[in-house]
C-alpha cells in the first residue's frame, strides 16, 4: 500500500537552538521542569517548543486537504458544525423496557437528537431473562430484550422514522437488528426510513471485552450477513460501529486504540469483499466508535489521524472510488474508566474536557458520561447535566464556528503525524503476524493492551500520574449523593413477559422458523432472513442463540502460561 511519508520528529531550527541556549537555559537555572521526559499517553515525546520547522515537510493538499475532501483530515463534511451539530446521543438502558422507554422520552424532551441503547449482559450473551445464567443480571447494566414483545415496549411512542437508534450489541447484533426492524415495521416505518447503527463489532470482544458467544469465523459470517442484508434492505443503517472505545477502556494507548480499531476494520472489509460484495456498495455504511480521554491535544490528533489513515487504507488497499467509501465517520463516548467514585463533581470537569476533544476532533455523534456513573447507573439529573454539557459546547463555547479549528498548529500537526506513524507501526506488526484474526489468536493485541494498562496503573500508584481527588488533592469531606435505584421487582416482571410470549405464540410458526434457521446456519446462506422470520414468530434471543450454538459451538478463550 502506498503510504505518504509525512514529517516526523524535530525539524532543524537555528532560532529554536538559540532560544534553548539563552532564554530557556536561564529559566531552567532558576526553576527545573516539573518532570522528564514529557510524553503523551502513547509515549510520544513532547518537545519544549514547536516551530514551523517541525511541519516543514507537510503537504497541505496531500496531508490535510479541505473539510469534506480526501484525505478528510479536516473533517468529513465541508461545513461541519456550521450547518448541523453532531448527534447528541446519550446512552441509556436499565431495569425493564418500560423504564428505559421513559428515560428515552425524557432525554428526547431535553433536546437529545438520537437514541442509544444499552443492553443487559444476558441479552448481550444470548440468554433470555429467565435463563439460570441470567439470574441477578437482568436489567442491571442495560435493558433486557428477549423477544419482539420487549422491543415493542422499548420503542413504544418513539419517533423511529425521525431519530436514529444506536444499539451497543455485538454477538447477538443480527438478532437485535432483526427485532428492531420488525418492531419499526409494526409501527408502519418503511425499511428505507429505518436509521441507526448496530455496533456488531465482534473482533474487539475477543481482544478486550469478552461478550462473545461463537468462535471467530462463524461470528465473522454473521457480521458480513448484516453488511449484505443492509446493503440491500436498510440504506440508512450503519452496519457496524468498529470500536476502539472498549480497547481504550481496557488500557490501550491512543496509538493502540487507533491501530487495533483500524486493523479490525480491515478484517471486516476483507471478509465482505471475500463474500463478493463490492467495496463501494457497503463501505459507506461503516462507522467507528472511539473513546475521548482528558489529554486534549493527543485526542484531537487521534481523531484527525483516524480519518486520514482510513481514507488511505480504503483508497490504496481496497481500491474504493466513492468518496463516501473513504470517510471515517465516528461516534465518541467520554472515558468511563476515567470517572472516579471519589469527589464525583470532578467527573463533570473531566467529561467536559473529553467532550471538547471530540468536538474539536470532528465527531459525528457524542455521548457524555454522567458524574455519578462510577457509583451507579445515572440519575435523571446527572444524565440531564451530561446532555447540557454537550449543548453548552454546541451553543456557547464558540468551538463549532469553523471546521478543524486547530489545523495548522505546529504542535497539533506534529502530534498528528507522530501518532499516525506509531499507529502504522502497530498495523505493520499485525500484518507480519498474518492479519487481525491471526494476531488475536496469538494474543498480540490483548498483551499490548495489558502491558499499557499495567504501566499506567504503576504510574498512578507511585504518584507519577496524578488523578485529582484520588492520589492527590483529596477532599476532606466526601458525600455520596442519591444514586439511581433499579426496581427489584423489574426482573420478575421481565421473566413473566418472556414466559408469556412462549405460551401465547404459534407453536407451528415457531417450529417452522427455527428449523429453517438451523438449516441455513449449517449451510452458507445469509442468516438475516431466517432470523427475521424467527423473531416475527416470537422466537427469543436465547432460543435463536442456542440454535446457533448447536450449529457452531461456543468460543473458549485460549489461556497460555
Amino acid at each position: 500500500m502506498n503510504r505518504p511519508e509525512r514529517p516526523v520528529g524535530e525539524g532543524t531550527d537555528p532560532g529554536r537552538e538559540r532560544w534553548r541556549e539563552t532564554l530557556r537555559a536561564k529559566a531552567l537555572a532558576a526553576a527545573a521542569e516539573r518532570r522528564a521526559p514529557f510524553q503523551s499517553s502513547s509515549g510520544i515525546g513532547i518537545r519544549d517548543l514547536y516551530t514551523p520547522a517541525d511541519i516543514a515537510g507537510l503537504d497541505e493538499e496531500r496531508d490535510l486537504g479541505r473539510p469534506g475532501a480526501y484525505p478528510f483530515t479536516r473533517g468529513v463534511q465541508p461545513t461541519m458544525y456550521r450547518s448541523r451539530f453532531w448527534t447528541m446521543r446519550q446512552y441509556a438502558g436499565f431495569a425493564t423496557a418500560e423504564e428505559t422507554n421513559r428515560r428515552f422520552r425524557y432525554l428526547l424532551e431535553q433536546g437529545q437528537t438520537g437514541l442509544s441503547v444499552a443492553f443487559d449482559l444476558p441479552t448481550q450473551m444470548g440468554y433470555d431473562s429467565d435463563a439460570a445464567a441470567a439470574e441477578g443480571e437482568v436489567g442491571r447494566v442495560g435493558v433486557p430484550i428477549s423477544s419482539l414483545a420487549d422491543m415493542a415496549v422499548l420503542v413504544d411512542g418513539l419517533p423511529l422514522s425521525e431519530v436514529s437508534t444506536s444499539m451497543t450489541i455485538n454477538a447477538t447484533a443480527p438478532i437485535l437488528l432483526a427485532i428492531y426492524v420488525a418492531a419499526a415495521e409494526a409501527q408502519g416505518v418503511a425499511r428505507a426510513s429505518i436509521a441507526g447503527t448496530t455496533q456488531n463489532d465482534i473482533l474487539k470482544e475477543y481482544i478486550a471485552r469478552g461478550t462473545y458467544i461463537f468462535p471467530p469465523r462463524p461470528s465473522m459470517r454473521l457480521v458480513t450477513d448484516v453488511f449484505e442484508f443492509c446493503a440491500a434492505e436498510l440504506p440508512r443503517w450503519n452496519t457496524i460501529s468498529i470500536s476502539g472505545y472498549h480497547m481504550r477502556e481496557a488500557g490501550a494507548t491512543a496509538a493502540q486504540e487507533l491501530a487495533f480499531t483500524l486493523a479490525d476494520a480491515i478484517a471486516y472489509v476483507e471478509a465482505a469483499v471475500a463474500r463478493g460484495l463490492d467495496v463501494d456498495d457497503f463501505a459507506g455504511r461503516l462507522s467507528f466508535f472511539f473513546a475521548a480521554w482528558s489529554e486534549l491535544f493527543e485526542e484531537v490528533a487521534k481523531f484527525r489521524v483516524a480519518r486520514r489513515m482510513w481514507a488511505t487504507i480504503m483508497k490504496e488497499r481496497f481500491g474504493a472510488t466513492k468518496p463516501r467509501s473513504m470517510v471515517c465517520r465516528f461516534h465518541v463516548q467520554t472515558a468511563g474508566s476515567s470517572l472516579t467514585a471519589q469527589s464525583i463533581d470532578n467527573n463533570v470537569v473531566r467529561t467536559t474536557i473529553q467532550a471538547l476533544s471530540a468536538v474539536l476532533g470532528g465527531a459525528q455523534s457524542l455521548h457524555t458520561n454522567s458524574r455519578d456513573e462510577a457509583l451507579a447507573l445515572p440519575t435523571e439529573e446527572a444524565a440531564r447535566l451530561a446532555l447540557r454539557t454537550q449543548q453548552i459546547l454546541a451553543y456557547e463555547a464558540g468551538v463549532t464556528e469553523t471546521p478543524d479549528p486547530l489545523a495548522g498548529s505546529y504542535y497539533v500537526e506534529s502530534l498528528t503525524n507522530e501518532l499516525e506513524a506509531a499507529a502504522w507501526t502497530y498495523l505493520d506488526q499485525i500484518e507480519d503476524l498474518g492479519g487481525t484474526l491471526a494476531a488475536i489468536e496469538r494474543g498480540f493485541q490483548q498483551r499490548e493492551i495489558q502491558e499499557a494498562a499495567y504501566r499506567v496503573q504503576r504510574a498512578i500508584d507511585s504518584g507519577d500520574q496524578v488523578v485529582v481527588g484520588v492520589n492527590r488533592f483529596r477532599d476532606d469531606e466526601i458525600s455520596t449523593p442519591p444514586t439511581h435505584r433499579i426496581d427489584p421487582d423489574g426482573e420478575r416482571r421481565q421473566v413473566e413477559r418472556v414466559r408469556r410470549v412462549r405460551t401465547e405464540r404459534s407453536e407451528a410458526d415457531w417450529t417452522s422458523a427455527m428449523d429453517e434457521l438451523e438449516r441455513v446456519a449449517l449451510g452458507d446462506g445469509n442468516l438475516m432472513a431466517p432470523i427475521l422470520a424467527a423473531v416475527r414468530a416470537y422466537a427469543t434471543v436465547g432460543e435463536i442463540s442456542d440454535r446457533l450454538r448447536v450449529a457452531w459451538g461456543e468460543h473458549r478463550e485460549l489461556i497460555t502460561v
